[in-house]
């Protein structure tokens, strides 16, 4: 691929207001699982495949809001991987600019992509599910928390903003609510959010519509 014109040399000083490294993310292996991309091979990775800044500065708000409910249900004894979460987060929109510019589902190709980069299918399950999850999301199934973490942390981020599912949902309306259809697909999707905020919320004892993300948990 031709060298990307969106990326300056200091892509992580650049775009990284968080200080993810007091994490210790490691790029660990797994032999079922596959790699946990540290974050400087998430950035590799940005980097190869031209994701321009404003998706990356997206991600990370997305790697924000789930590294913080990750971190709220770590504490409360529930075996979670933050290195996988993290990774997702990071790495769900991968091919969202090269399906802007070409077509096809940025879902499925990024899944590709990151399954091809990481051998990791669980990782490739949460990017090829991440705009909806096509099963009952029952979040009393420990193994099914990461895909429904990233399918819910996208849902509160407009750009680089974390907000409301409500305001996300009515921006995504107003700027792609072209035909019946298509207004009818977002509330769709729309409901399965605020279901899923509704039983994490009741499940782990916080209220995530009334969260800040910005409070300095995870910061």
């Amino acid at each position: 691929m031709p060298q990307n014109t969106y990326l300056g040399t200091n892509l992580p000083e650049k775009i990284f207001a968080i200080n993810y490294n007091k994490y210790n993310y490691t790029g660990s292996q797994s032999p079922s699982t596959g790699l946990f991309p540290t974050n400087e091979e998430c950035f590799s990775l940005w980097k190869k495949y031209e994701m321009p800044q404003h998706i990356q500065e997206h991600s990370t708000s997305v790697a924000k809001v789930a590294d913080t409910i990750a971190t709220i249900i770590k504490e409360q004894n529930i075996k979670i991987n933050l290195d996988e979460i993290h990774a997702a987060a990071l790495l769900h929109d991968l091919a969202k600019h090269y399906c802007i510019q070409f077509g096809g589902s940025h879902a499925q190709l990024g899944a590709s992509w990151v399954i091809k980069e990481t051998r990791n299918h669980r990782i490739g399950q949460a990017v090829l599910h991440h705009v909806y999850w096509p099963f009952t999301p029952n979040i009393f199934e420990d193994a099914w928390l990461m895909p429904l973490i990233i399918v819910y942390a996208d849902k509160r981020v407009k750009h680089h903003q974390i907000v409301s599912l409500e305001e996300r949902y009515d921006d995504l309306i107003n700027r792609y609510g072209k035909t019946k259809e298509i207004i009818e697909r977002i509330k769709l999707s729309q409901k399965q959010g605020t279901d899923l905020e509704k039983a994490l919320s009741e499940r782990f004892g916080v209220n995530l519509n009334e969260y800040s993300f910005n409070s300095g948990r995870l910061v």
